[in-house]
């Protein structure tokens, strides 16, 4: 049995699901998720601010304090960022595109190469259920950290484990 795992967030959805005010200490919320298992790596899914051409100035300080906040990340031992593209749509609001497949491709490469025996995925979307049984089939177990906000009911289904995120879990993990 491989005791390695993987951590997976996509942080368009973790950002929906933290509660207003707590900053997230994301080595301690590897370490909690992880538990007594070798994290091989967490690997963090998201699009960089949208910016128009030319870019209002809103949009490059948004743009300027993504690029810090990246920087944080990728300097965090063992975390990899992974970026999506972000498209606007015609009523103006904006749409991720890629991340859940980056996440897939991800995870089932990590499942079936034997690189991983756990693999932590937090995300409440549907679209990650085919890969989730993938990893489920080489014999990965799948955890889900979710959030009740916003999960679809098939995911929960899908996984082996699942806890929920609510505000004494953000609470422990709130970087000081």
């Amino acid at each position: 049995m491989i005791h390695r795992a993987a951590v997976f967030i996509d942080n368009g959805y973790l950002s929906k699901v933290v509660p207003n005010g707590i900053k997230i200490d994301f080595e301690q919320f590897c370490t909690k998720v992880c538990g007594d298992k070798e994290r091989l790596r967490t690997y963090f899914y998201d699009c960089m601010p949208y910016r128009s051409e030319p870019p209002a100035e809103d949009e490059k300080v948004r743009y300027a304090n993504y690029c810090k906040f990246r920087d944080i990340i990728e300097s965090l031992p063992r975390f990899q960022m992974r970026f999506g593209k972000l498209r606007k749509n015609r009523d103006g609001s904006f749409e991720q595109k890629r991340v859940d497949i980056l996440m897939a491709v991800e995870l089932v490469r990590l499942s079936w190469s034997h690189q991983i025996g756990h693999a932590i995925v937090v995300s409440g979307d549907s679209d990650f259920v085919p890969a989730i049984e993938a990893a489920n089939d080489a014999g990965v177990i799948t955890t889900l950290y979710y959030s009740k906000k916003s999960v679809h009911d098939e995911l929960l289904s899908a996984v082996d484990e699942r806890y929920e995120m609510n505000q004494s879990f953000f609470e422990s993990i709130r970087r000081q």
